[in-house]
């Protein structure tokens, strides 16, 4: 099955992914592409596959089958700080954020990874110490202003709106100057408005020429602003393709009202 759509374009491909725990198939032969400034959707009824397949493409997970590239390199299997490095960030479902460090700490801490510097030097407070130590708080300050949190720099993490620690967590994904941003339910226990702020922040990184491939359950949001939706459910691939044909693809059709059955009307 060919993971692409134009391969002259290609940031990310996906080919023939698998991974089985305990001899049951969780993610089965799905292959899909994103290209640069994309906002490519992976939907899905809950126990889809959708977190295992993220967990493999950023290396949470060895893959048990298929291959992944990244601007033309195999990464398959590649450590997350190896991925980092070459262009690629994640969040989570879970937020990952230091509640009892202030939001601008939050946003610095993003930028270790790309620090070269000795440990020696940081202990010592040597120049090209301070000089990253004061980059670093530049940059940080620079993407809490992409986010709309600027003015809350000084404030304890902890003590924001659950959107806003969202926000902050898509920040400090991007202190790495990603070239894909990987969003886990990026919109996640959001309200209406919280959710809007979450959508316009995906949609103006993707017109910068990040790529973006999400995970999510909101269904209004990911329509919106997808260009393209990949389609799983026990784990395997059921459709692809823009949302206006993906919503009226009787396989998804019938993947969601199964799900709906099964829980009473509760799906994703």
């Amino acid at each position: 099955m060919t993971a692409s759509r134009d391969d002259r374009t290609t940031l990310l491909s996906v080919e023939g992914l698998g991974i089985s725990f305990g001899g049951l198939k969780a993610v089965n032969d799905v292959s899909f592409a994103v290209k640069p400034g994309e906002i490519v959707s992976v939907i899905g009824p809950n126990g889809a596959g959708k977190t295992t397949l993220f967990n493999m493409i950023s290396g949470v997970y060895q893959p048990g089958a298929g291959r992944i590239s990244l601007n033309g390199e195999e990464v398959t299997g590649m450590e997350p700080h190896l991925l980092a490095r070459r262009g690629m960030s994640r969040t989570f479902q879970n937020l990952q954020i230091f509640q009892s460090m202030t939001v601008l700490e939050n946003a610095i801490s993003g930028f270790h990874l790309q620090e070269r510097g000795s440990v020696l030097a940081d202990l010592l407070g040597l120049p090209a110490s301070r000089r990253r130590a004061g980059a670093a708080e530049e940059g940080a300050r620079k993407l809490l202003a992409r986010v709309r949190l600027e003015e809350e720099a000084d404030r304890e993490a902890g003590n924001l709106s659950y959107g806003s620690l969202k926000r902050l967590e898509i920040a400090r994904a991007m202190a790495s100057q990603p070239k894909i941003l990987l969003l886990d339910e990026p919109a996640a226990g959001c309200n209406a408005v919280e959710t809007e702020e979450i959508d316009h922040l995906i949609a103006e990184i993707a017109a910068s020429g990040v790529a973006i491939l999400l995970v999510e359950h909101d269904m209004k949001m990911v329509m919106r602003i997808s260009n393209h939706i990949v389609v799983l459910d026990h784990g395997e691939k059921i459709a692809e393709g823009d949302p206006a044909t993906v919503s009226r693809d009787p396989a998804v059709i019938a993947a969601y009202l199964g799900a709906e059955a099964r829980t009473g009307g509760d799906h994703a």
